[in-house]
Formats: structure tokens, C-alpha cells, sequence
């Protein structure tokens, strides 16, 4: 089995991200990269739109003051996961992990089974960050896991919304009036995750942010923006600052423990954000298997245990889940 295989669902709305540029004419670039300083156009009159400051990125990311060792910033890319792939298959050294690619507007971005999802110029951040894990690959089912525990946690520092994790990799926040929508109640999809294994103890770990979209931009009633949900900003360059931080400091216990996610404290953080446990859920999985019950909680691999309807229990390693209430007891 593909130890990533229950990290690969939908990337969000905006899913996996993409490219960066450490400067104009960057050998093996297939993309602009963007220019520091510049400024988006504004929309509709009313909102300016404002690129991303790749000079600052590089400052608070890279070593020494952060943990990466490259991190580049394109202003266009179809897949920021397919391009970063792209990018380490040169094999011209140039990408040692941890690396950061960034877009600044991700035309083409994958989500599961394919699905196409495309985000308006300056108004997410979609970005992929290349990790070589330093523990059992049984043990990578829990990179989505834990890079969704780094985002909720960068999202409600910087903007104070109640942010959540819909397994195994949906970022959910509630819908400020509380509207509710079937198989997802009162909260909305403001972004995901893409890991991929590129085969050579490398992972490529995308993740989509819709930060300023407006409700015409969406593709879908269940999506949303971080400025939708009710928040005030934040600069995209400050948010992804804060991700990478915490997904740093959760990565170091995570490979002190030697990948174990009890040990280092890890499956109960987790579980403390996963918006799904408490649901009865449906669970989608391959071979048009199907698997229904009460999401009670994470096995030692990060895969979600159910209470099943004849009252046993079933164990979903991999699917699509959807949501169908809230039991009446967690």
C-alpha cells in the first residue's frame, strides 16, 4: 500500500500550489518568477490585489532565520506539485530538502482523482515544500495529517477563526452566519493538502489556501476564503511564515519520536482539530467499497476508526468522507 495513500484527496479548493523564483533566469525554471515589490491590480475597483514579496519570503524562510534551504517564488504555474516534482527529476542539485516552491497564481492545481481547481491572481497561497522524512516510510500516513495540524494552527494564530481539519486532508472554518449545507454543515472548504511520494525517500507535501477570494471566485457552494470566513487579512507572506513554523516544530517531534505519532504527542493534537470526529460518516473507498459509521478517532497509522451501525468497528485508510451529521454524543 502507498504509505501516502490516505493523504491523497482533494488538495482544496485551491489545491496543491506551486513555483518560486530565487531570481530571473534560474536554470531549470519554467515559469517568471516574480518581481519583489510588485503589485497586483485592483479588483473591481475596490480591492487591490498585491503580488507576493519574494525578497521578504527568502528572508524569514530560509536558513538561518528559518529552516529551508531554498525557496523560490514564480508569479504563474499550472501545479506547484508537478512543477517542484519537475524541478528535483533534473537532478542538478539544486533542491535539497527542506525547499519551498511557491505561486504566486496556480493555474491548473491537482486535487484527487485529478480534479482541476484554478485561484484568481494574488488571492491564495498554494505552495509545495519538498521534505526527505527522516523516519519509517509506514510511518509517512501521517504527513497530511500533520500538515494539516500546522495549518489549522497557523490560521487561527494569524486570523482567529476557528479552523479545523476534515480528514485526511480538508482545512474547514465555520460559515459566519452559520448557514448549513448538506455533508457539511456549518463549515465550508478553505483549503487542502496533496502529498505525493516521488520514490526516491522524498515527499512532496502541497498545500492550497483561499486567503482573498470573493463568492463569485469559487468553483463550488462548499468552498470559501480566509476574508469570506470573516477574517481581516492576514499578508499571505506572514501566513505562510506561520505554517512553515509550526509545521517545522511538529516535523522535529515528530522524527525525534522515530515517527511516532503517540509517542511524540502527535495523534492527540491531531484528533483535538479533526472537525470528523464526532460524525457519522460515509467513507468512499477504492474498489467502490463503501464504509459507514461514527468517526471515533485515530489508529496508531492516522487512519480514522469508525463505530459501525452493527457495533463494531472499521478502520478507513484511504477514501473520500463525507459528512452526514453530528452524532449526538463524541
Amino acid at each position: 500500500m502507498d504509505p501516502l495513500m490516505h493523504g491523497r484527496a482533494d488538495a482544496a479548493t485551491t489545491p496543491d500550489a506551486s513555483d518560486a523564483a530565487a531570481g530571473a533566469g534560474d536554470a531549470g525554471l519554467a515559469h517568471p518568477p516574480v518581481a519583489s515589490g510588485a503589485r497586483g491590480a485592483a479588483i473591481d475597483g475596490v480591492t487591490e490585489r498585491v503580488a507576493l514579496r519574494a525578497d521578504l519570503l527568502r528572508d524569514l524562510l530560509l536558513m538561518p532565520h528559518g529552516s529551508l534551504t531554498r525557496v523560490e517564488v514564480l508569479a504563474r504555474v499550472e501545479s506547484t506539485n508537478t512543477e517542484l516534482a519537475r524541478l528535483v527529476a533534473l537532478g542538478d542539485g539544486r533542491w535539497t530538502a527542506p525547499a519551498l516552491l511557491v505561486a504566486d497564481h496556480q493555474e491548473a492545481g491537482r486535487g484527487r482523482l485529478d480534479r482541476a481547481w484554478q485561484t484568481p491572481a494574488h488571492t491564495a497561497l498554494t505552495c509545495s515544500l519538498l521534505v526527505r522524512p527522516e523516519v519509517p516510510v509506514e510511518r509517512w500516513t501521517w504527513l497530511p495529517l500533520l500538515a494539516g495540524l500546522a495549518a489549522v494552527r497557523a490560521v487561527r494564530a494569524m486570523t482567529g477563526l476557528e479552523a479545523g481539519l476534515k480528514w485526511p486532508n480538508d482545512l474547514l472554518v465555520p460559515t459566519p452566519d452559520g448557514t448549513d449545507l448538506y455533508g457539511w454543515g456549518v463549515y465550508r472548504k478553505f483549503g487542502g493538502i496533496l502529498t505525493e511520494s516521488l520514490g526516491d525517500g522524498h515527499v512532496i507535501v502541497g498545500l492550497g489556501i483561499n486567503v482573498s477570494q470573493h463568492a463569485h471566485e469559487l468553483p463550488v457552494s462548499s468552498a470559501t476564503s480566509l476574508e469570506l470566513a470573516g477574517a481581516q487579512g492576514p499578508e499571505r507572506e506572514l501566513l505562510l511564515t506561520a505554517l512553515q513554523e509550526a509545521f517545522a516544530e511538529i516535523m522535529d517531534r515528530w522524527y525525534d519520536a522515530g515517527g511516532d505519532a503517540d509517542a511524540a504527542g502527535l495523534r492527540e493534537e491531531v484528533a483535538d482539530i479533526l472537525i470528523t470526529i464526532g460524525h457519522d460518516i460515509r467513507a468512499d473507498m477504492p474498489g467502490g467499497r463503501e464504509a459507514r459509521g461514527v468517526a471515533r478517532g485515530l489508529n496508531a497509522d492516522g487512519a480514522l476508526v469508525l463505530d459501525a451501525p452493527d457495533g463494531g468497528q472499521s478502520v478507513v485508510l484511504s477514501g473520500d468522507v463525507h459528512h452526514v451529521r453530528l452524532a449526538e454524543e463524541k
